[in-house]
């Protein structure tokens, strides 16, 4: 087996091989946020694929990453749709391809994005790779703050146990580019992410949870190993 490879930058190099034909006649692309989402863009750019595009971000975050790479970023409101879209994940369900987001606290920014593009790719490493979402992290959700205390009680009322993230670097809970506070949520394993995506956002104060049910069309997965695979939705690929 060789050794020494970066899963996050295998993910990259695969979602270049696998996907630079649609890449390539996508006029307008989205770019999510976080650290294997920047090694995709790094390997884009590099070989000059985003030249010429609009590059749409999807937070502060993504913006400042896309010019890093040498391109100038727009925000969602300046297009009403996309044709490539690539972020990263922190848990991915095979064969579904039910998403687990947030960690980076730009999920609402990620779920326009997603919501408004024609084709998703999410990038990850190995590590990523649950049998349910909720096995190894907690669901963040986005709260308006003036509901905050309301939205905690109402989720201890449904018997899950939710504390706003605090933040890094300042004082209080963590809050995201859109002013919204963010509350993770223990739930374990979850048996049917979309009805508890629902279901969250019933809740009055709720703006939108990390949950990204049915808004994936293929994951590239890096390996440690070397190397990549790809999965699609019914455990094609």
């Amino acid at each position: 087996m060789a050794a020494g490879c970066n899963p996050k930058r295998e993910a990259g190099i695969g979602l270049v091989r696998e996907f630079q034909g649609e890449i390539e006649e996508a006029r307008i692309v989205g770019v999510g946020t976080g650290s294997t989402t920047r090694e995709a863009l790094v390997e884009l750019a590099r070989r000059g694929m985003l030249d010429g595009k609009v590059v749409v971000a999807s937070s502060l975050a993504s913006a400042l990453m896309v010019r890093e790479a040498g391109l100038r970023p727009v925000m969602p409101h300046v297009v009403d749709s996309i044709d490539f879209y690539f972020d990263g994940a922190d848990e991915v369900v095979p064969g579904s391809l039910d998403l687990l987001k947030g960690r980076g606290a730009a999920l609402v920014g990620e779920k326009i994005l997603a919501s408004m593009s024609r084709l998703r790719v999410y990038v990850v490493d190995e590590s990523k790779i649950v049998s349910r979402l909720g096995e190894k992290r907690r669901v963040p959700v986005e709260v308006n703050p003036w509901a905050l205390s309301h939205v905690i009680r109402r989720l201890r009322e449904m018997g899950l146990h939710a504390e706003p993230r605090e933040g890094s670097g300042k004082d209080g809970p963590a809050s995201s580019d859109w002013g919204g506070v963010i509350v993770d949520v223990e739930t374990g394993p979850i048996e049917d992410p979309a009805a508890l995506d629902r279901e969250l956002k019933s809740i009055v104060g709720v703006v939108e949870t990390g949950i990204f049910s049915g808004l994936a069309d293929a994951v590239v997965v890096g390996m440690r190993g070397c190397g990549y695979r790809v999965l699609r939705v019914g455990g094609r690929g």
